[in-house]
C-alpha cells in the first residue's frame, strides 16, 4: 500500500471507484468532486484528466479560489483505493472548512484502515513539503473521519457552520512530528 501520483495505470480501477461514488448514499456531500466527473470523458481521454492534476501541484489551470494542490492516490496491489490533496497554503475558504487535506476512500473499501493509511501517509508527504501543522475538516456527521483524525494526532479546535451545504465543518488541527 503506497501513495502515487495519479497515473494512466490505474484507470481502470479509478473509473470504478468514481461509479461507487456516484452512487454512494452514505457520505455524498464529502464526495462531490467524484459526482462532477463525466464517466464517458474520462473513458475516453484519462490521460488528460491525469495531466490536469498534477498541473495543480504547480498551480496551473486551477479553478478560481483554488490554491495549489498535490494530488496523490492510494493504491494497494495496483488498485485505485483513494485520493487526498494537499493544499501548499490556506485562502480564507479552506482556514475556514477546507484545511489543507481532503481525502476520500472508495465506498467497497471503506471500514478496512485505508482511511487511517491515507491520512497518515499524506501527513508524511505535507512534511516533506514543508509544512508543519495540518487543519484537516470533516462534517460533523461523518463519525468515520473524525475517527481517523483523532487517530492521527488531530486536536479539535472548533465546529463551524458551512453555508455551502448545511452540515456544520469539525476544525481539526495535526502538528507534524
Amino acid at each position: 500500500m503506497k501513495l502515487v501520483l495519479p497515473a494512466a495505470e490505474y484507470k481502470d480501477s479509478f473509473i470504478e471507484a468514481v461509479k461507487e461514488f456516484q452512487k454512494d448514499t452514505e457520505f455524498p456531500l464529502g464526495t462531490g468532486w467524484y459526482h462532477d466527473l463525466s464517466l464517458p470523458e474520462l473513458e475516453k481521454d484519462f490521460g488528460s484528466f491525469v495531466q490536469r492534476l498534477l498541473k495543480q501541484s504547480e498551480g496551473k489551470d486551477l479553478p478560481r479560489g483554488f490554491v495549489p494542490q498535490d494530488n496523490f492516490w492510494l493504491v494497494d496491489e495496483g488498485e485505485f483505493i483513494g485520493a487526498i490533496r494537499i493544499r501548499r497554503r490556506l485562502n480564507d475558504h479552506l482556514r475556514q472548512i477546507g484545511g489543507h487535506i481532503g481525502y476520500a476512500v472508495r465506498p467497497s473499501r471503506r471500514r478496512r484502515g485505508y482511511g487511517e493509511k491515507i491520512l497518515e501517509l499524506a501527513l508524511r508527504k505535507a512534511r516533506e513539503l514543508g509544512i508543519q501543522r495540518i487543519l484537516v475538516t470533516c462534517d460533523v456527521t461523518n463519525a468515520p473521519s473524525q475517527k481517523i483524525i483523532a487517530k492521527n494526532g488531530g486536536v479539535l479546535e472548533n465546529q463551524v457552520p458551512n453555508p455551502e451545504t448545511g452540515v456544520d465543518k469539525l476544525r481539526y488541527w495535526i502538528a507534524i512530528k
